[in-house]
Formats: C-alpha cells, sequence, structure tokens
C-alpha cells in the first residue's frame, strides 16, 4: 500500500525527515507519533503529495509521488481522504452540504451526491442532522461530519491530523471508536498523526515514533509499548521508582499471559518472598498487556532469573 524507502526533507539547510524507511499494509491503522517539531505532519504532507521530498522513494499503490504530473496528483488526491484537529467545516453550509463538496467539484449528479451523504451520515451517526449547522454541533458531532466528507469519494486511505486533539476524552473514544468501525467496514487504511500516546494505544496497530526527524520506534503497537526501549521511556516521560536496595526485575506480560499468576506460582514453588514494587495492566489496541517490578536479596538473583527464563518470561533487571 505505502512503501517508504530512504526518505530524506530538507528544509534549507534543516534536514525535518532522516533516513525515513517503513511500510504501512493495506487496511492497517498506523499512528505517525512525535511531540511538536518531530517532523510527523511533515511526513503525511508527503504522503498525500502536498509536500516535495528531497531524496529517497515513497510509494503509494507502486506510484512514486514526486514523479506524478499535475493532472495525475490531482487524481490521485482524490484517493486520499482528510481529517483535521479543527474540523475545517463550512460554517455557512448545512451538514449535508458540507460532507457533499467534494462530490460536486468533481461533477458527481445529484441524485448520486444526495444518496452516498445520507448513507455516510447514517455512518456516522448524524443522520439527524442533516439539514444542521456547524454552529449548532457539539465538537464531536463536526469531527464526525468532517468523517464523512472525507470519505464521500471512497478513498483508499483516511489520514488523521491530530483530529482528536481539540476533543474531550470521552469524546476522542467514540470518535476513535468510528474510527475503528470505518476501517473494518470499508478496508480503509488509516494513518493517524498525533502526539497523544493514549490515541495511539486505542486503535493503532503499529506505530512509528519520531523525535527530531529520525525514528525512534518502530513495531507492532503492543511491542513498543510492552518493552519500552530508554528512547522509547523518554519520549513516553516514563520515571521507574524502584528499592536502592537488592535486585529490581521487571517482568513484562503479553497479552497471551497478562492475568496468569507467574509471580504467585514462582514464589510457591521456589518458597520464596517477594517484595512487589509496583505493577501495571493497560489495553493496548483491545488487548491487556502488563508489567511489574519485584524487589530481592541479592543472593536470591541466579535462582530467579534461572526460573524466569525457564518458563520463556520476558524479563529485564533494572
Amino acid at each position: 500500500m505505502i512503501n517508504i524507502k530512504n526518505l530524506n526533507k530538507h528544509y534549507g539547510d534543516i534536514k525535518v525527515l532522516n533516513n525515513i524507511s517503513i511500510d504501512i499494509k493495506k487496511g492497517e491503522i498506523f499512528a505517525i507519533v512525535g511531540h511538536s517539531g518531530a517532523g510527523k505532519s511533515t511526513l503525511m504532507r508527503c504522503i498525500n503529495g502536498l509536500e516535495d521530498y528531497t531524496d529517497g522513494s515513497l510509494l503509494v499503490n507502486d506510484k512514486e509521488i514526486k514523479t506524478l504530473k499535475k493532472d495525475e496528483l490531482r487524481e490521485f488526491r482524490k484517493n486520499i481522504g482528510m481529517i483535521f484537529q479543527h474540523f475545517s467545516l463550512i460554517q455557512r453550509k448545512t451538514v449535508f452540504e458540507n460532507v457533499a463538496l467534494p462530490m460536486q467539484l468533481w461533477g458527481y449528479k445529484k441524485d448520486e451526491i444526495s444518496k452516498k451523504v445520507k448513507e455516510l451520515l447514517v455512518l456516522v451517526g448524524l443522520d439527524e442532522k442533516i439539514d444542521s449547522y456547524p454552529k449548532e454541533l457539539s465538537g464531536g458531532q463536526k469531527q464526525r461530519v468532517a468523517i464523512a466528507r472525507a470519505l464521500t469519494l471512497n478513498p483508499d486511505i483516511l489520514l488523521s491530523d491530530e483530529a482528536t486533539s481539540a476533543l474531550d476524552p470521552n469524546t476522542t473514544t467514540s470518535i476513535l471508536n468510528l474510527l475503528k468501525q470505518i476501517n473494518e467496514k470499508l478496508n480503509i487504511t488509516i494513518i493517524l498523526v498525533t502526539h497523544e500516546m493514549e490515541v495511539v494505544k486505542q486503535i493503532a496497530q503499529k506505530a512509528l515514533l519520531l523525535e527530531h526527524g529520525n525514528i525512534i520506534g518502530f513495531d507492532d503497537t503492543e511491542e513498543l509499548f510492552l518493552k519500552p526501549d530508554n528512547k522509547m521511556k523518554e519520549f513516553l516521560g516514563e520515571t521507574e521508582v524502584v528499592p536502592k536496595t537488592g535486585v529490581n526485575i521487571k517482568i513484562y506480560f503479553p497479552k497471551d499471559n497478562a492475568f496468569q499468576s507467574f509471580i504467585t506460582k514462582m514464589a510457591r514453588e521456589l518458597d520464596m518472598d517477594f517484595n512487589i514494587v509496583w505493577g501495571k495492566l493497560e489495553e493496548i489496541n483491545s488487548h491487556i498487556v502488563g508489567n511489574m517490578v519485584i524487589n530481592i536479596e541479592e543472593k536470591d538473583k541466579e535462582k530467579v532469573t534461572s526460573y524466569i527464563k525457564e518458563h520463556n518470561i520476558i524479563w529485564e533487571v533494572l
């Protein structure tokens, strides 16, 4: 679907994307994540052809974006829907008129437009608001209108540029659930550009982490959060407070054994007490994963680590 290899982008002497190589599969929900200035929006604009790239390759459906001529680029963008943080609705137009606008610009017939718009408003749960104006809608409803508008031309790809940043947590969850529903029903590839890690956890199947234009993480979402490396921990702003004495061992629980009573079993079989420092379970893309830190005496380190290895548990000494 999207194949990016050794992509570089400069603004003058400033390099904003450095040797980006990723693949995004058809039907995937993919997150591009980073703090302000990381290069995530620039990468998104390269994908939809709004930005040139200095060198490297960016293929979308086997088409190299930088080689497309003006008319080809216009046709190419027809297959990419966009939703934005601040909705970008036309205030003087009704919900129907806002959603219909792309089809009108492309010269579709009135009956085709009417049928499509009504279908999409049912899909996003706003069929009763068809004659309302944006000022009469909540933030979440405005974003649903924007999503419906982005889908009118039957795109292969839906780009979301910080689309939930202006919404409260409950509304954000409802919009993410809608995007997941659209992904499953229409098999549309969704690329989320966001700085919100909770958004990534809730919906993304794979994530790319950018920092100053460099890749600092790229993997299945569960893997990134299950055992984050030092760069990932720094990115998340996580600090691990542990005892200064003894040995601190962090044990990771992937989705298949998040609820297994491994610690209790180990304590019983080794006839040993552990100090459980802290632990957590969290939902990542509909799966429960977790980790726990235990503190043991130095003399028990070999016995405990051998037991953990025998049971193929992911672990590390902090």
